[in-house]
């Protein structure tokens, strides 16, 4: 009764993420015995849902290998891949964490590139792109003079592809 309940209300961003990246990684899930996982033992909706716990153990390994929840960035930390229903996957980052990178990430099985969502250091989108390298060699120099005026705390350097990737302002010199 909860899993029909749960299927009926929807399972949720969280959910539909998962069920998002399953479809993503070409692994087979049915909606329904995943709610009833979910449910298992339980006297009241789960909120959220763990449908993941409905997953065996082959198939989670080949869901985290296939179709990550996050993407390891070069400054070190990573970003949350979100996996949209038209089969592509977007990680929203800030332009400064990416220097250096040139190779647009490939995931899964179609090894479909990753959309970058650009940000700047606001956290505003000012730039889309599935290839890193042709963003590096021709947009980048509008997008830097643009902005570095804007945010001159944060580094803008001319050329992208040998900068130290970073999350961080510049440090400025102590008097």
């Amino acid at each position: 009764m909860l899993a029909a309940t749960l299927l009926e209300r929807g399972l949720g961003e969280e959910g539909e993420g998962l069920i998002h990246r399953l479809r993503f990684a070409g692994i087979e899930a049915d909606r329904a015995a995943l709610a009833r996982a979910a449910c298992a033992g339980r006297t009241t909706l789960p909120d959220p849902p763990d449908l993941a716990s409905g997953l065996a153990r082959a198939a989670r390994a080949d869901l985290d290998r296939l179709a990550p929840a996050t993407l390891p960035l070069p400054s070190g930390r990573s970003a949350r891949l979100e996996y949209r229903p038209d089969g592509s996957v977007v990680a929203s980052v800030k332009l400064q964490e990416l220097f250096g990178l040139g190779e647009t990430p490939r995931l899964g099985a179609r090894r479909e590139p990753v959309t970058f969502a650009l940000l700047a250091p606001n956290g505003r989108p000012v730039q889309t792109t599935r290839d890193l390298a042709s963003f590096w060699r021709t947009a980048y120099q509008e997008v830097r003079r643009e902005l570095r005026g804007r945010y001159p705390k944060h580094p803008w350097p001319e050329d992208p592809w040998t900068a130290t990737p970073t999350h961080r302002t510049t440090r400025r010199p102590k008097h």
